[in-house]
């Protein structure tokens, strides 16, 4: 706890000092062009009410800092591409799904641990992240305008609403949001007509962790499903009723609340391991949707967490598991 409180200091420091000495010693040489474009564009700026306070932004931000890969997903889906951004602390790296989109963005470090200095250097408009700790909120908004927006797994719509708010691109991602809504009405009907009631199983396995997990209602990818007319297990449905997060921990002893018509597994990096010792256990084979080979392994980055990027990945693995293997 010390040593939480004098990392917190030190960053307060570094931050508090290196803006300080900008501000004065700077020679903006390299900010001049940047200065006379936008500086009348950032002379007027806009209140934003959200989950840490007030943030008066710039009418239209031109230089935007993302402080995880979720705000990061939901900028470029937005046509946005931020000058920089943090990397994912170990799981939902999502350059699987962005790939060449973030080419030539600044890395900052990890989500936990942002490179404060390069932050101030860069010179933002705009900060923005999910769910900002108080100690960053204070510190970011020492640098720049600063914006926590909430974070639902299974709300992320509303997200993405809110981020084309943000930004002045409303009807970007209304125009997003119809899209993605005509795709599930057309694979509703493909799931119906070619599957019936399937249930479907949504599991992951960590790196360290020795147990596994299966994801509930309140989880990004069972939303998703549901909106396919698609769902869990019963028995996943009945214990995961009362729950207020969204995931249910599975040992092997209670591997029997896995069955189910296919199962779909979010590996974390290096969690292969933990899932061998399952895929080894007697008990594992005794599920009849391991022996029909309806197992698919799939990627963690985009299956635990996302948006509106990470949503049409699991419908593109969707169809290529369910559907198309038919």
């Amino acid at each position: 706890m010390i040593s939480k409180w004098l990392y917190h200091i030190k960053l307060s420091l570094i931050v508090t000092l290196t803006v300080i000495f900008l501000k004065g010693c700077y020679t903006f040489s390299s900010q001049e062009t940047y200065s006379s474009k936008v500086n009348s564009l950032t002379s007027e700026c806009r209140n934003i009410k959200h989950e840490l306070g007030e943030s008066c932004i710039p009418i239209i931000p031109q230089r935007i800092i993302v402080t995880d890969q979720e705000s990061l997903e939901i900028l470029v889906a937005l046509g946005l591409k931020p000058i920089a951004a943090t990397t994912a602390n170990r799981v939902g790296n999502k350059a699987p799904i962005l790939k060449e989109k973030i080419d030539n963005i600044i890395d900052l470090g990890k989500e936990s641990q942002p490179n404060l200095e390069k932050i101030v250097k860069l010179r933002p408009d705009l900060i923005v992240g999910y769910s900002l700790s108080s100690q960053n909120y204070q510190l970011f908004s020492q640098i720049a305008p600063t914006v926590s927006i909430e974070y639902k797994e299974n709300d992320w719509k509303e997200t993405l609403l809110q981020f084309g708010k943000l930004i002045n691109k409303a009807q970007e991602a209304k125009k997003l949001l119809e899209k993605y809504h005509q795709r599930i009405e057309s694979l509703s009907l493909n799931f119906a007509q070619k599957l019936g009631n399937t249930e479907i199983s949504v599991m992951r396995f960590y790196t360290t962790l020795q147990f596994t997990q299966f994801l509930n209602e309140l989880s990004f990818p069972v939303s998703i499903l549901e909106e396919l007319k698609l769902s869990i297990p019963l028995a996943q449905r009945q214990i995961s009723s009362n729950a207020n997060v969204s995931y249910n921990n599975v040992s092997l002893e209670s591997i029997n609340l896995l069955e189910s018509d296919a199962m779909f597994i979010a590996l974390d990096p290096g969690s292969e391991e933990n899932f061998q010792k399952y895929q080894n256990s007697p008990l594992w084979q005794t599920l009849n949707v391991v022996k029909n080979n309806r197992v698919y392994t799939v990627n963690s980055g985009y299956w635990i967490f996302g948006n509106i990027l990470s949503a049409n990945a699991i419908l593109d693995d969707l169809v290529k598991y369910l559907l198309d293997s038919l």
